[in-house]
């Protein structure tokens, strides 16, 4: 009996050669410019510690999570977007808000629950919201924002607008399954959006290497063609230089990229987490190795700045973290009637 022909599968089109960004530089600071970076890493650094402390005396309530440790990768992002570009985030949303140049009296309040509040005081810490500022919002929900972030990157592509929109989340986020349909889309659409892993290595409180079976999350985007840089997130030129390459890829139109920022929140998650789940003399290691504020200090030393110059913005910088603190505290509360503003009510 003669044998049936071998069946073949049928064949796959090559695939199209891919493209990569180039190797991301260390940004080359002037002494000017990395002094702004240094005051606004500063900034959010006594911004989050006097929050911590209102929230330890009872005046912020709710869900209050800390970005210290974390301040080099908003800073060096920021300094390489522009006005159209679209910024959104999870709840750990603070610095981002106060790098994307809103007053730091009217977060404050925010997180106070009062009526000068960006949210009238109904957000609180993790609802935050300033479309005149390009700022989108912190999202409660794990990797909500994600394809939030997306659509606001169609959004840039649809208007044609030259903005493109920097989409912020964690390491924990990275293995929610929203977070994969929003890479097929933006790269099958050529959408104008960053990608940005703030990889603090412990999620909620698990270690990235126990929680995730591909713990080089740079490498996430590559079965949808979404090419990934990993980034030292404690290094803040080396976050501008990224951001910059990044930036321009989006821009002109190769669609979006991932950018996995290595870094550290010397906080638990949240207010209420002791964080048993690793030890004191770790984090203290990475306080005294790699803190981005005092990295930044050191090369501007080296540059030519004195001592008294880091004095005078420390005070500089305290006083307008006080000053947010004083509005925060004494701000009127929300009128009653404000519980039925802002509400969408739909007929079914």
């Amino acid at each position: 009996m003669a044998k049936a022909p071998a069946r073949s599968a049928p064949a796959t089109p090559a695939a199209p050669t891919r493209e990569r960004p180039p190797e991301p530089q260390r940004h080359v600071a002037t002494a000017e410019h990395l002094l702004k970076l240094y005051r606004e890493m500063l900034m959010i650094r006594r911004f989050e510690e006097r929050a911590g402390q209102l929230y330890g005396m009872g005046l912020i309530g709710g869900f209050c999570h800390l970005y210290i440790g974390q301040e080099a990768v908003v800073t060096g992002m920021q300094a390489a977007l522009k006005p159209t570009d679209s910024v959104i985030t999870g709840y750990r949303d603070h610095g981002h808000m106060l790098a994307c140049g809103i007053d730091p009296k009217v977060v404050m309040a925010e997180l106070t629950g009062r009526a000068a509040g960006i949210s009238k005081g109904k957000g609180g810490s993790m609802h935050m919201f300033s479309v005149e500022h390009g700022f989108y919002g912190g999202h409660g929900i794990v990797a909500a924002q994600v394809p939030l972030g997306t659509g606001l990157g169609f959004a840039h592509k649809y208007k044609a607008d030259g903005g493109i929109a920097v989409t912020y989340f964690g390491d924990g986020a990275s293995n929610q399954g929203q977070v994969y349909e929003s890479f097929n889309m933006a790269e099958l659409w050529k959408l104008p959006v960053i990608f940005v892993i703030e990889n603090n290595q412990y999620a909620m409180g698990t270690s990235v290497n126990r929680s995730s079976s591909e713990d080089q999350l740079f490498r996430r985007g590559e079965s949808f063609r979404v090419p990934g840089l990993q980034v030292d997130g404690m290094d803040v030129l080396a976050v501008q230089g990224a951001a910059q390459v990044a930036a321009d890829w989006a821009r002109s139109g190769k669609g979006p990229v991932l950018l996995e920022m290595k870094t550290y929140r010397y906080r638990g998650h949240s207010m209420s987490d002791p964080a048993k789940y690793r030890s004191r003399e770790e984090v203290a290691a990475v306080r005294e190795k790699s803190d981005p504020i005092e990295h930044a200090k050191a090369e501007l030393m080296t540059l030519g700045v004195d001592e008294a110059k880091f004095k005078e913005l420390d005070k500089e910088v305290r006083a307008i973290v006080a000053d947010a603190a004083d509005f925060a505290e004494t701000a009127p509360e929300p009128a009653p009637g404000e519980l039925y503003t802002d509400v969408l009510v739909g007929r079914y």
